[in-house]
């Protein structure tokens, strides 16, 4: 839920702030993908509307995605707090003001036996620049990345068993018009399909940790670890400079 819900509001946020939509739209479409959503803790929390719109007020520019887990903080720059929160998290997104950032932090949140939506939690966080690749080298990397990790999979695995998930999202893969596009107007082409076909590979990967190691030996648990790992950095890398792409120069 984390990394689908942020990756929505830097998507949207960005489209939102290079003009491309307006900000009920943007909220419009990141609330269709978690539910409900406020800025803040009581007594101080606001709705995603009206928090957006204060950030705006002071001065936001930019959102920028981060997608950490322990011993890899993709996209953090501190402090230590909000890294902490974001690793937990699995996700997060910087709000850019200027010379100042502000780190939000997603969280389910529960209210009696009906209301799900997500909260985020405000903190301060680094406004440095953190060390992502770019939307090229992404592309490249997660293209190599989804080649080795196919090729050991099928020499791992028997695919004759592969669930109809699986399979399926195996099929997202060879066809580019299925699928979710996780990305919102105002993005280049290029961005636009590197999301798409991470968005594709994480869920691959997320069903493939999933499957029954039964059957494999030593070796080849390790071998398909490995390769799930390598490619699920490959992915996370993929959509955090697809996202942090908005206003990146038109070549």
């Amino acid at each position: 839920m984390s990394k689908d819900v942020a990756t929505a509001l830097v998507a949207w946020g960005n489209a939102w702030l290079t003009g491309h939509v307006g900000l009920d739209e943007a909220v419009d479409a990141v609330e269709r993908s978690a539910g409900p959503q406020i800025l803040g803790g009581a007594p101080a929390e606001v709705t995603l509307r009206r928090g957006l719109g204060d950030l705006r007020v002071g001065g936001m520019t930019a959102f920028r995605l981060a997608l950490p887990e322990a011993g890899d903080p993709l996209g953090l720059t501190g402090p230590p707090e909000f890294n902490r929160g974001a690793i937990e998290a699995g996700a997060a997104v910087v709000a850019v003001l200027g010379d100042r950032a502000m780190g939000l932090v997603p969280a389910e949140d529960r209210r009696g036996s009906s209301y799900v939506g997500v909260r985020w939690t405000t903190c301060d966080a680094s406004a440095g620049l953190p060390d992502v690749p770019s939307l090229a080298d992404a592309d490249r990397q997660l293209t190599l990345a989804m080649r080795d990790a196919t090729e050991v999979l099928l020499t791992v695995d028997d695919l004759s068993g592969t669930p109809p998930e699986i399979a399926d999202a195996l099929a997202d893969l060879r066809d580019p018009d299925r699928g979710d596009h996780p990305l919102a107007p105002g993005y280049p082409p290029r961005a636009h399909r590197v999301a798409a076909l991470a968005g594709r590979l994480s869920r691959v990967v997320d069903l493939a940790r999933r499957m029954d190691d039964r059957g494999l030996n030593a070796d080849q648990m390790r071998r398909r670890g490995e390769a799930l790992r390598l490619l699920d950095r490959a992915v996370r890398r993929a959509l955090v400079a697809a996202c942090n792409s908005a206003f990146d120069p038109v070549p």
